[in-house]
């Protein structure tokens, strides 16, 4: 169970690093409060209400699925233990017969291979936008 703890801990680090930022996508959200503006100005107001209320709503729309990218070793921290094992599947996957002593040293060796951390990095990426159905971006 100690290996499971220094992978997550791996896992939040490089992608810390990387300053990878994760949002579920919510387009749905948005595309019901848009239609659902844009047929109640119809409704209230006629065709140039439909305009209107399509507008108000898009922007409503935007508001809602904008700006909830969270850092994702915060994400990984707040997955259930069902998840967190996939992951940790996932990038044993690519650690393959590494070995290591603690979590310190493993992302000391995760962090010195160019060619592992990428591989590791793969596995995440793959892993947030698969399984969580997420969209990733980097940096602020």
């Amino acid at each position: 169970m100690e290996r499971f703890g220094d992978v997550m801990r791996m896992c939040c680090q490089v992608s810390s690093n990387q300053q990878m930022k994760a949002a579920v996508k919510n387009s749905g959200k948005g595309a019901v409060v848009a239609g659902g503006s844009a047929f109640l100005g119809g409704l209230l107001l006629g065709p140039a209400g439909i305009a209107v209320g399509g507008a108000v709503g898009g922007l409503l729309g935007w508001g809602m699925t904008s700006g909830q990218f969270k850092p994702v070793p915060q994400i990984l921290m707040e997955l259930p233990p069902q998840q967190q094992r996939k992951l940790y599947q996932d990038v044993m996957a690519v650690l393959g017969s590494l070995d290591w002593s603690d979590a310190v040293q493993l992302i000391a060796l995760v962090i010195g291979n160019a060619s592992l951390q990428e591989q590791v990095i793969a596995a995440i990426l793959n892993f947030v936008t698969k399984e969580l159905h997420a969209e990733i971006r980097y940096g602020d």
